[in-house]
């Protein structure tokens, strides 16, 4: 079944964002429409301009023609006016509008813009139906100083690795799940409580699903969706390790597990509940590699502890936040690529907030569980990227005031 056939039709298919009734300032949705609005009062066309090249810009185009573009096509929505001249809109990421089941916007840096906006063009219109709106011509000798700006001001790196924070208006009830997928909101660049999801574009979120996941279609999306959420793709036995320190904890009374102790019960327990012929050699190097996980484990959390992660005399009991954040996310990238519906992608986001409830009792716990997850995936204790990388994502989220861990509460209220 197609999404968009389930989806709501909707007249949102432009901005349409009004400057305040009674002359004053705007305050812009985020902080680069904010810039650019000063830009534009300003009367700095080429600082707005730079501002739009290290950022990029997305386009309109018709979800069919989007979807039967080869790898080299460019389909674009474009405006013919009375006086005879073709003008092609564009926004950038704080102003896009909902998502609209035939319409999706494509995002191109400024460079790109320039060699793929069709010839006959005669306007770009930038952030049109806004007050951060302007517009500029298209001939040989403008677009080849948006090549120039692009080669100056343009670095994907730049990008990535910022907390991004927009002013929504998101639903109290979205912002908590929301915030579940803010490590990777941080590692994209992309803003954390953003419902109106358009990602990096269709054609990107297509390929990012693709690429990453292996999710080619709706049923695809459906299936890998339903496992995040049900904490299915990580290795069970991750947890099953960790659970086993907290079982020993409780016997004991809680304090400190010694980690011989927890090893025989990992070994123990396992045994006597796994059928398997006596001496089965893929069953006895299971073994070893779980007794062993004990102490990938300790050996993380020792160093967790030193760089802030955890408490003093803090541990992980789950891993869970590794899927719940990704679950979070694939809501997202999923209405991005229109396998989703947004009533799908809201219900994905809220089980991910009731399912990190259930599992946590705090950012910070929820966070070090998700770093565990990820090091566990990835890093091979190497401390490399990985970790490193997911850290400053913590320190970062943990400490920006307009952040979701310090303006979205983790406990219900």
């Amino acid at each position: 079944m197609d999404a968009v056939a389930e989806d709501e039709l909707h007249d949102e298919i432009f901005p349409d964002i009004p400057a305040p009734e009674d002359g004053g300032p705007w305050q812009a949705p985020a902080e680069l429409e904010q810039h650019l609005y000063e830009l534009g009062r300003s009367g700095d066309v080429l600082g707005y301009l730079r501002a739009v090249a290290a950022e990029g810009v997305y386009y309109p185009v018709l979800l069919e023609e989007a979807r039967a573009a080869g790898e080299d096509e460019y389909p674009m929505l474009l405006v013919d006016v009375p006086d005879g001249r073709t003008v092609a809109q564009v926004y950038t990421s704080g102003v896009l509008p909902r998502p609209h089941p035939q319409l999706v916007y494509e995002y191109a840096t400024l460079g790109a813009l320039a060699r793929i906006l069709p010839g006959h063009v005669d306007v770009l219109f930038i952030n049109a139906g806004t007050p951060c709106e302007q517009f500029f011509q298209t001939d040989d000798g403008e677009r080849q100083a948006w090549l120039g700006l692009h080669d100056d001001h343009f670095s994907p790196e730049e990008l990535m690795d910022r907390t991004v924070t927009h002013r929504t208006g998101a639903p109290a009830a979205l912002l908590h799940g929301l915030a579940c997928g803010a490590h990777l909101c941080h590692g994209n660049g992309d803003a954390w409580n953003t419902v109106h999801w358009h990602g990096m574009g269709y054609r990107g979120e297509v390929q990012r699903l693709a690429d990453y996941w292996g999710v080619a279609s709706r049923e695809d999306w459906l299936g890998v969706q339903e496992r995040l959420l049900n904490r299915e793709v990580s290795p069970w036995h991750w947890d099953f390790v960790l659970g086993g320190r907290g079982t020993l904890a409780r016997e004991r009374g809680g304090g400190r597990v010694d980690p011989a102790l927890w090893r025989d019960w990992v070994e123990t327990t396992l045994r006597a509940n796994v059928e398997v012929p006596e001496n089965d050699p893929e069953f006895e190097a299971f073994v070893v590699e779980l007794r062993d996980l004990v102490g990938k484990v300790l050996r993380y959390e020792a160093r967790f502890r030193a760089d802030g992660l955890l408490p003093p005399d803090g541990r992980v009991d789950t891993i869970a936040a590794w899927d719940i954040g990704r679950a979070s996310k694939m809501a997202r990238w999923g209405r991005g690529a229109r396998y989703a519906t947004e009533p799908e992608m809201h219900t994905a986001i809220e089980r991910a907030s009731r399912t990190a409830r259930d599992a946590y009792g705090s950012w910070a716990e929820f966070s070090a569980g998700y770093v565990l997850g990820r090091c566990l995936h990835f890093d091979e204790e190497e401390f490399g990227p990985w970790y490193t990388d997911v850290l400053e994502a913590h320190r970062s989220l943990a400490t920006d005031p307009d952040g979701p861990w310090l303006t979205v509460p983790f406990a219900a209220e």
